[in-house]
């Protein structure tokens, strides 16, 4: 399994809660659906004026070839579509990572 990690940063025009209301609702909805997806996890921060990000993406796929796939079909480009109309794309850091599960109290 493959994950996407990326550190977002909201558009202007957004507030930190106006972001986060849109990023985990109607976004949501449309990212759900990006095919060959294994795992979707948002995550905000605590502190969001302390801090330089205004959230956390987490995308699992079984491939990086999936990956690419999904973000090529027409839910992806939908996707990014949308995401470009409240955060800045690309303004935080971008990693791919292959994931090694060391606990999981639900397995």
């Amino acid at each position: 399994m493959i994950t996407m990690v990326e550190l977002l940063v909201r558009g202007d025009g957004y507030s930190h809660e106006e972001f986060v209301e849109r990023w985990q609702g109607d976004h949501a909805e449309i990212a759900r659906e990006l095919p060959g997806l294994k795992r979707y996890s948002t995550s905000v921060p605590t502190n969001p004026d302390d801090v330089e990000y205004d959230g956390v993406l987490q995308l699992t796929f079984e491939s990086e070839a999936a990956m690419n796939e999904a973000w090529a079909s027409e839910v992806g480009e939908e996707v990014m579509a949308d995401a470009a109309e409240f955060l800045e794309i690309g303004a935080g850091p971008r990693m791919v990572v292959e994931d090694t599960i060391h606990v999981d109290v639900d397995e």
